[in-house]
Protein backbone atom coordinates (compact mmCIF):
# COMPACT_ATOMS: atom_id res chain seq x y z
CA UNK A 1 0.00 0.00 0.00
CA UNK A 2 1.51 3.86 -0.87
CA UNK A 3 2.23 6.07 1.39
CA UNK A 4 -0.41 8.60 0.35
CA UNK A 5 -2.96 5.78 1.32
CA UNK A 6 -2.03 4.66 4.40
CA UNK A 7 -2.27 8.76 5.15
CA UNK A 8 -5.50 9.06 3.98
CA UNK A 9 -6.62 6.52 6.17
CA UNK A 10 -4.86 7.82 8.96
CA UNK A 11 -6.67 10.78 8.58
CA UNK A 12 -9.51 9.42 8.30
CA UNK A 13 -9.57 7.74 11.48
CA UNK A 14 -8.43 10.80 13.02
CA UNK A 15 -11.41 12.83 12.12
CA UNK A 16 -13.66 10.07 13.35
CA UNK A 17 -12.00 9.34 16.55
CA UNK A 18 -9.76 12.15 17.72
CA UNK A 19 -11.76 14.68 19.76
CA UNK A 20 -10.51 17.63 21.84
CA UNK A 21 -10.37 21.54 21.62
CA UNK A 22 -6.47 21.60 20.99
CA UNK A 23 -6.12 23.75 18.12
CA UNK A 24 -2.25 23.81 18.42
CA UNK A 25 -2.16 19.89 18.01
CA UNK A 26 -5.22 19.61 15.21
CA UNK A 27 -4.61 17.24 12.14
CA UNK A 28 -3.01 20.04 10.42
CA UNK A 29 -0.25 19.75 12.93
CA UNK A 30 0.12 16.37 12.03
CA UNK A 31 0.33 16.80 8.53
CA UNK A 32 3.17 19.53 9.08
CA UNK A 33 5.28 17.58 11.26
CA UNK A 34 5.28 14.75 8.38
CA UNK A 35 5.91 17.15 5.80
CA UNK A 36 9.13 18.48 7.69
CA UNK A 37 9.95 14.60 8.55
CA UNK A 38 9.85 14.09 4.46
CA UNK A 39 12.42 16.71 4.45
CA UNK A 40 14.80 15.55 7.04
CA UNK A 41 14.77 11.64 6.34
CA UNK A 42 14.87 12.37 2.51
CA UNK A 43 18.01 10.40 1.45
CA UNK A 44 18.19 8.65 4.64
CA UNK A 45 17.68 4.60 5.40
CA UNK A 46 14.88 5.67 7.93
CA UNK A 47 11.20 3.58 6.78
CA UNK A 48 9.02 5.38 5.73
CA UNK A 49 5.76 4.05 7.17
CA UNK A 50 7.28 4.20 10.19
CA UNK A 51 7.90 7.71 10.51
CA UNK A 52 4.47 8.95 8.39
CA UNK A 53 2.46 6.24 11.03
CA UNK A 54 4.44 7.95 13.87
CA UNK A 55 4.27 11.70 12.85
CA UNK A 56 0.35 11.14 12.76
CA UNK A 57 0.02 9.24 16.35
CA UNK A 58 2.38 11.16 18.12
CA UNK A 59 -0.27 13.27 20.05
CA UNK A 60 -3.02 10.56 19.65
CA UNK A 61 -2.73 11.44 23.55
CA UNK A 62 -2.82 14.84 24.39
CA UNK A 63 -2.24 16.54 27.42
CA UNK A 64 -2.69 20.34 28.60
CA UNK A 65 0.71 21.53 29.15
CA UNK A 66 -0.68 22.73 33.05
CA UNK A 67 -1.81 18.57 33.52
CA UNK A 68 0.42 17.16 36.64
CA UNK A 69 0.67 13.52 34.16
CA UNK A 70 1.83 16.14 30.80
CA UNK A 71 5.45 14.01 31.11
CA UNK A 72 3.62 11.00 30.96
CA UNK A 73 1.22 11.29 27.61
CA UNK A 74 3.89 10.34 24.90
CA UNK A 75 3.78 7.00 27.03
CA UNK A 76 0.22 6.82 26.55
CA UNK A 77 -0.29 7.89 23.37
CA UNK A 78 2.15 5.27 22.72
CA UNK A 79 0.68 2.03 24.41
CA UNK A 80 -3.25 3.99 22.17
CA UNK A 81 -0.91 4.20 18.62
CA UNK A 82 -0.32 0.01 19.36
CA UNK A 83 -3.74 -0.53 19.86
CA UNK A 84 -5.23 1.55 17.83
CA UNK A 85 -2.74 -0.04 14.91
CA UNK A 86 -3.49 -3.61 15.92
CA UNK A 87 -7.31 -3.34 16.28
CA UNK A 88 -7.98 -0.40 13.62
CA UNK A 89 -5.37 -1.07 10.96
CA UNK A 90 -5.51 -4.74 11.30
CA UNK A 91 -3.31 -5.10 7.64
CA UNK A 92 -0.41 -2.81 9.80
CA UNK A 93 2.88 -4.45 9.39
CA UNK A 94 2.56 -5.82 12.83
CA UNK A 95 6.62 -5.74 12.95
CA UNK A 96 6.90 -2.09 12.57
CA UNK A 97 4.30 -1.54 15.79
CA UNK A 98 7.00 -1.34 18.29
CA UNK A 99 9.30 1.05 16.11
CA UNK A 100 6.35 3.34 15.83
CA UNK A 101 5.71 3.21 19.14
CA UNK A 102 8.94 4.02 19.91
CA UNK A 103 9.04 7.39 17.86
CA UNK A 104 5.72 8.07 19.35
CA UNK A 105 7.22 7.59 22.96
CA UNK A 106 10.57 9.55 22.36
CA UNK A 107 8.91 12.69 20.64
CA UNK A 108 7.97 14.61 23.71
CA UNK A 109 10.26 17.32 25.24
CA UNK A 110 8.66 16.85 28.42
CA UNK A 111 8.82 13.21 28.58
CA UNK A 112 12.64 13.44 28.25
CA UNK A 113 13.15 10.07 26.98
CA UNK A 114 16.13 9.44 24.01
CA UNK A 115 15.32 8.45 20.65
CA UNK A 116 16.99 4.94 20.26
CA UNK A 117 16.24 4.67 16.23
CA UNK A 118 16.78 6.81 12.88
CA UNK A 119 12.96 7.13 12.38
CA UNK A 120 12.43 8.04 16.63
CA UNK A 121 14.97 11.54 16.01
CA UNK A 122 13.40 12.27 12.65
CA UNK A 123 9.97 11.97 14.43
CA UNK A 124 11.23 14.11 17.52
CA UNK A 125 12.91 16.72 14.94
CA UNK A 126 9.90 17.25 12.92
CA UNK A 127 7.75 17.75 16.03
CA UNK A 128 10.30 20.37 16.98
CA UNK A 129 9.97 22.51 14.20
CA UNK A 130 6.69 23.03 14.81
CA UNK A 131 7.82 25.09 17.59
CA UNK A 132 9.55 27.28 15.85
CA UNK A 133 9.67 29.83 13.27
CA UNK A 134 6.39 31.91 12.18
CA UNK A 135 3.93 29.02 13.25
CA UNK A 136 5.71 27.77 16.43
CA UNK A 137 5.14 31.98 17.16
CA UNK A 138 1.46 31.79 16.46
CA UNK A 139 1.62 28.21 18.51
CA UNK A 140 2.65 29.28 21.57
CA UNK A 141 0.42 32.49 21.59
CA UNK A 142 -2.83 30.18 21.32
CA UNK A 143 -1.33 27.91 23.64
CA UNK A 144 -0.78 30.93 26.44
CA UNK A 145 -4.56 32.46 25.31
CA UNK A 146 -6.13 28.59 26.50
CA UNK A 147 -4.43 28.63 29.32
CA UNK A 148 -4.63 32.35 30.35
CA UNK A 149 -0.95 33.55 30.62
CA UNK A 150 0.03 36.97 30.27
CA UNK A 151 2.26 38.00 27.19
CA UNK A 152 5.31 39.49 28.57
CA UNK A 153 6.67 41.52 31.35
CA UNK A 154 6.76 45.09 30.01
CA UNK A 155 9.01 46.23 32.23
CA UNK A 156 11.49 43.70 32.00
CA UNK A 157 10.63 41.77 28.87
CA UNK A 158 13.68 39.27 28.55
CA UNK A 159 13.83 38.97 31.91
CA UNK A 160 17.37 40.09 32.81
CA UNK A 161 16.67 41.46 36.06
CA UNK A 162 14.60 38.42 37.60
CA UNK A 163 14.17 35.12 37.15
CA UNK A 164 12.65 33.80 33.72
CA UNK A 165 9.32 32.15 34.64
CA UNK A 166 7.29 30.93 31.91
CA UNK A 167 3.80 29.96 33.63
CA UNK A 168 3.88 34.13 34.51
CA UNK A 169 5.24 35.24 31.56
CA UNK A 170 4.73 33.52 27.51
CA UNK A 171 7.62 35.05 26.13
CA UNK A 172 9.94 33.47 28.71
CA UNK A 173 8.83 30.57 27.02
CA UNK A 174 11.39 31.38 24.37
CA UNK A 175 15.06 31.52 26.27
CA UNK A 176 13.18 28.37 28.95
CA UNK A 177 12.71 26.16 26.16
CA UNK A 178 12.03 27.19 22.27
CA UNK A 179 15.23 28.63 21.70
CA UNK A 180 17.37 25.92 23.21
CA UNK A 181 15.25 23.92 20.59
CA UNK A 182 18.81 23.65 17.85
CA UNK A 183 20.64 21.75 20.54
CA UNK A 184 18.50 19.19 21.19
CA UNK A 185 18.02 18.55 17.56
CA UNK A 186 19.13 14.84 16.58
CA UNK A 187 19.58 15.53 13.15
CA UNK A 188 21.93 17.14 11.06
CA UNK A 189 18.81 18.46 8.76
CA UNK A 190 16.82 19.29 12.01
CA UNK A 191 19.53 21.36 13.32
CA UNK A 192 20.12 23.04 10.24
CA UNK A 193 16.08 24.13 10.31
CA UNK A 194 15.78 24.58 13.92
CA UNK A 195 18.79 27.58 13.86
CA UNK A 196 17.12 29.48 10.58
CA UNK A 197 13.58 29.13 12.37
CA UNK A 198 14.63 29.76 16.08
CA UNK A 199 16.01 33.17 14.57
CA UNK A 200 13.04 34.45 13.59
CA UNK A 201 11.56 34.14 17.32
CA UNK A 202 14.72 36.29 17.63
CA UNK A 203 13.97 38.61 15.68
CA UNK A 204 10.32 38.76 16.90
CA UNK A 205 11.83 39.35 20.53
CA UNK A 206 14.14 41.95 19.08
CA UNK A 207 11.31 43.93 17.26
CA UNK A 208 9.41 43.74 20.27
CA UNK A 209 11.78 44.85 22.68
CA UNK A 210 12.19 47.70 20.01
CA UNK A 211 9.04 49.10 20.04
CA UNK A 212 8.78 49.00 23.73
CA UNK A 213 11.36 51.84 24.00
CA UNK A 214 9.19 53.27 21.50
CA UNK A 215 11.08 52.40 18.19
CA UNK A 216 8.00 51.27 15.67
CA UNK A 217 10.39 50.98 13.01
CA UNK A 218 14.05 48.63 13.53
CA UNK A 219 15.54 45.84 15.36
CA UNK A 220 16.54 46.20 19.61
CA UNK A 221 20.40 45.21 17.80
CA UNK A 222 21.60 44.14 21.17
CA UNK A 223 18.68 41.12 20.98
CA UNK A 224 19.79 39.63 17.83
CA UNK A 225 23.20 39.66 18.98
CA UNK A 226 22.91 38.16 22.12
CA UNK A 227 20.23 35.11 21.06
CA UNK A 228 20.41 34.84 16.94
CA UNK A 229 21.70 30.85 17.00
CA UNK A 230 23.23 32.36 13.45
CA UNK A 231 25.54 35.12 14.93
CA UNK A 232 26.95 32.93 17.24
Amino acid sequence: MSLSLWQTRFESWFQINWVHDDKAHDIAHLRRVWMSAQRIMAGSDASPLVVLTACYFHDVVNLPKNHPERHLASTYAAEETARVLTQDFPDFPDALIPAVAHAVKAHSFSAAIAPETLEAKIVQDADRLESLGAIGLARVFYTAGALNRPLFDNEDPLGKMRELNDVNWTLDHFQKKLLRLPDTMQTEAGRALAQHNADFLVHYMAKLCAELQGNLTSFDESVLRDFSPLRA
